[in-house]
């Protein structure tokens, strides 16, 4: 069983190293999978700690723990939150944005709530009937 928490510890120091490395080097932007592996290597270290006796060790890794855990959640929290701040453009088939004719219907879809219906160019058919 030994073996088993040195190898623990053994994980924790190559999973926060690879993290620390990847992102001083550029590879590992300082997100989730940053956090995640210190959170993982902290644990690691606590195990390993705890189990050696080794008191400042478990005490820095905790707060690391914690560090990792808090800033885990403030990105889920911010993630959820987000929202566009305007709404999409909406760009109709065959109608150029530059020429205006965007804000014709944005115009009438601000007055009336909704977007204005377009009828349909006659058939060959509607046009025999209605001769």
């Amino acid at each position: 069983m030994e073996l088993l928490w040195e190898i623990a510890g053994w994980a924790g120091a190559v999973a926060i190293l690879s993290a620390y490395l990847s992102v001083s080097m550029g590879w590992l932007k300082a997100g989730k999978g940053f956090q995640m592996a210190n959170l993982f290597g902290s644990v690691a270290f606590i195990i390993n700690g705890t189990l050696h006796g080794a008191w400042p060790s478990v005490v820095t890794n905790v707060a690391w723990f914690l560090i990792s855990a808090v800033a885990l959640v403030r990105m889920q929290a911010s993630e959820t939150v987000a929202e566009p701040a305007e709404p999409a453009h909406v760009q109709y088939p065959g109608v150029p944005d530059s020429t205006g004719q965007m804000a014709v219907i944005e115009a009438v879809e601000a007055l009336t709530g909704s977007l204005p219906v377009v009828p349909a160019a006659p058939s060959a058919a509607d046009t025999r009937l209605a001769a």
